[in-house]
């Protein structure tokens, strides 16, 4: 007998390329992930894959039980949606608000697949670079806020976690840090930082990196854009924090110098901030599922957040 689960971790084994990354997007330990494996392979007599190969190898077996995930697992998918639009009972509004100028590359065509699956739902998208979104949530103005900065002076929310990714420096390839491999916050003392023009504290080069070593970059310059950022930072006009995603392009293409903040890297989690009333609508439940799932299949560098969500 063939499971669901089965084909499920095979597919996210194919997506991650590593058992550790499968069995952080599983929210299984890597012995329990191996265990399942082993049985699948038990029971038909044959590998499934080849284990210790760079890039992981499946075989015939391994390809042809994908081969029926790809299949079987987004006809599932379409009946679980189907039931629950029909336990539901109504359709449902998501006023979506984002805190992340790069995060639009992985939410449109999460919205494009979202809009497909739940044709009946009113959807709305702003940005919220020029306003407080997570007060506008309380409120009732916004259904969803996609956020990295909790805000544990409002209540009622809940915070479930999309991914974590890491925060990495962007710098021409003839700058004189571009030999490093990480910086210290006191390296950028003397350079100039290329940030969107959102409010310093909402800005985790500073509130996770300078402002508590006490250190001040010698000038900040702005830019609405993502590329337009790291164009000036390719040009030596300055250095840029982003998330490691939004290099991956451009690192593809040899145009920039990516180096870690500190030793250990500057992780984050981006949220989907919700009112905590929403929790128990399927069309919701659904967005946050489809949101993960565009992410995990197409951001480099991104891997699954450690807890599962929390109320403040």
């Amino acid at each position: 007998m063939i499971e669901l689960r089965q084909l499920k971790a095979l597919t996210v084994l194919r997506e991650t390329g590593s058992m550790v990354r499968a069995a952080e997007r599983m929210h299984l330990t890597q012995s329990a992930l191996s265990h399942l494996f082993r049985e699948m392979e038990d029971r038909h007599e044959q590998a499934l894959f080849v284990r210790k190969s760079r890039p992981l190898r499946f075989t015939s077996a391994g390809l042809r039980l994908l081969q029926l995930a790809d299949d079987v697992l987004p006809r599932v998918a379409v009946a679980q949606r189907d039931l629950a639009r029909l336990a539901s009972g109504q359709a449902g509004r998501l006023n979506i608000a984002i805190e992340c100028h790069s995060c639009y590359q992985w939410l449109m065509p999460t919205l494009d697949t979202y809009r497909d699956n739940w044709p009946e739902v009113e959807l709305d998208l702003s940005s919220g670079f020029h306003f407080a979104p997570l007060p506008a949530l309380t409120r009732g103005d916004l259904d969803l806020v996609v956020t990295s900065n909790p805000d544990p002076e409002l209540q009622g929310l809940h915070y479930a976690p999309l991914f974590s990714f890491e925060m990495v420096l962007a710098a021409s390839r003839k700058h004189p840090l571009a030999a490093k491999k990480w910086v210290t916050p006191e390296d950028l003392a003397g350079e100039v930082q290329i940030t969107y023009p959102v409010e310093r504290e909402r800005l985790d080069i500073f509130q996770h990196f300078l402002d508590p070593a006490g250190v001040e970059p010698a000038d900040v310059r702005t830019a609405e854009l993502t590329v337009m950022m790291v164009q000036l930072a390719v040009s030596g006009r300055g250095i840029c924090a982003l998330p490691n995603w939004a290099l991956h392009e451009y690192l593809q293409k040899g145009l920039i110098a990516q180096l870690r903040l500190g030793e250990q890297g500057l992780w984050s989690t981006l949220y989907a901030a919700v009112r905590e009333e929403m929790l128990g609508q399927a069309y919701l439940a659904d967005f946050l599922q489809t949101a993960r799932d565009t992410c995990f299949a197409n951001l480099n560098g991104v891997r699954a957040a450690e807890n599962g969500g929390h109320s403040l």
